[in-house]
């Protein structure tokens, strides 16, 4: 359990799109949108997790066509976030807007981008697939029921880090939200996001 802690933390901690997209909602909506963004994330993680559990991965990795069919409608998301970051990006320099309290729509809006970036995501399907089984003990009485709390496990571990990585963003929020700074974020957070989809949707499956 050690051993799976550590290595799930450090693979939580390694730059990639759920922290750029927590990032910037962060900045735009305050700690609210940063904490929807993380709720979503963990939600999106969750439909995978369950789906490992009871085998439904296995089967999705098995058949090309779904795997191929996910892989495009993730990387079709990402792509249409990025475009949206980048013109938001555009906006931020001429009227930047202040965070505040979030509408209904913007609380929606960053809880359903933390959700997609992960249900929608391919790889996430592959690590609970590869990754978590390699820490299920030979004897235990269920397997199924061990694949499960290892995935509650990484679940609190991402809740974790992701909480305080929000506190510091929102620590130095009067810096961050300056808006040549923040459009420069939502900059690089859209061009990260539209690399990420170009990786995602020539990358080969196996």
């Amino acid at each position: 359990m050690t051993t799976f802690a550590l290595a799930a933390l450090v693979l939580i901690m390694m730059p990639g799109p759920d922290q750029a997209l927590i990032t910037r909602n962060a900045l735009v909506g305050g700690r609210v949108g940063g904490v929807l963004t993380m709720v979503g994330g963990v939600l999106g993680l969750a439909v995978h997790a369950t789906a490992a559990a009871v085998g439904l991965s296995a089967l999705l990795l098995a058949s090309a066509t779904a795997f191929t069919v996910l892989k495009i409608a993730g990387a079709a998301y990402l792509l249409w976030l990025a475009v949206q970051l980048l013109r938001s990006a555009a906006r931020s320099r001429r009227s930047p807007e202040p965070a505040g309290d979030l509408a209904p729509a913007l609380r929606s809006a960053c809880l359903r981008q933390g959700f997609l970036s992960n249900a929608l995501n391919p790889k996430v399907a592959l690590f609970f697939v590869t990754f978590l089984p390699q820490f299920l003990s030979a004897d235990a009485g269920s397997a199924r029921a061990e694949a499960l709390l290892l995935s509650a496990v990484f679940a609190l571990l991402y809740l974790a880090w992701f909480g305080l990585y929000i506190a510091a963003v929102d620590r130095l929020g009067r810096w961050l939200r300056r808006p040549a700074v923040r459009a420069r974020i939502e900059q690089v957070t859209g061009v990260l996001l539209a690399a990420v989809a170009i990786r995602l949707a020539t990358a080969a499956n196996h």
